[in-house]
Formats: structure tokens, C-alpha cells, sequence
């Protein structure tokens, strides 16, 4: 029933103005507005609201994705405006970040100011 609507993606920040930040400057999404309850973002057609609340609780796996032509690109330019990819031990990541699944798709992750943990993956 729902698969011919759009998704509408959310996350919490409990400080907006370095959520704004992160999100408009570093990972450059365009602002839509800077609402009482949440930041609101275009994430290429895609609405991400970034919920104002005062306690975030950071879930213990990817919380946000984005799918990207050129990881090495993607990730390079990210890391040029200050996002610093995660390591984990054992994953055989690479220079940038990045690891290779069984599958063959390419990952790096990422955090934002509130701490969720954020991906770049290529298929």
C-alpha cells in the first residue's frame, strides 16, 4: 500500500545548530527550513528531518545511507570538508575508510555531531 508514496527519513539532534552544520556545510544538503520541532532537509527528493529533542539515544547501527556512483570520490570529498570516516576492527577497511562486502558493494561509515552512524555504500 505504501510503496507508491515517498519515504520521509528522521533523525535526532539535541544540539540543531551543529546539526545544521554537519548536514548543510559538510555533507551539503540543501536547508528546506529550520522549523520548531526540526531541521528539514532535501536529501535529493528525499525529506530528512532532523528532529530537535532534548535526549538523543544513538542506535547501534547505520541509521542513514546515502548510495554512491564513486565511494573513493564521495569519501575523498567528505573527508576534505571534515567528516572523519569510522575504523572497526577487523573489517580490512582501506585508506579512506572503505569496506569491501562479500557481495562486492563498497562501505564507509560516518557519524554526526549527535553521534549516529551514517554510510556511504556503492553497489
Amino acid at each position: 500500500m505504501l510503496g507508491s508514496f515517498d519515504i520521509v527519513a528522521f533523525v535526532a539532534t539535541k544540539d540543531p545548530v551543529a546539526a545544521r552544520a554537519f548536514y548543510e556545510d559538510k555533507l551539503g544538503l540543501e536547508l528546506v527550513s529550520d522549523e520548531q520541532f526540526a531541521l528539514v532537509f532535501d536529501a535529493h527528493g528525499t525529506m530528512l528531518r532532523v528532529q530537535k529533542v532534548a535526549e538523543v539515544t544513538v542506535a547501534p547501527y547505520t541509521a542513514l545511507g546515502w548510495a554512491v556512483p564513486d565511494i573513493r570520490a564521495t569519501a575523498a570529498a567528505l573527508a576534505s570538508r571534515g567528516v572523519v570516516f569510522q575504523r572497526y576492527e577487523g573489517m580490512g577497511q582501506d585508506e579512506l575508510g572503505i569496506w569491501q562486502s562479500p557481495g562486492g558493494a563498497m562501505v564507509a561509515w560516518f557519524k554526526d555531531p549527535d553521534g549516529h552512524t551514517l554510510s556511504l555504500t556503492q553497489h
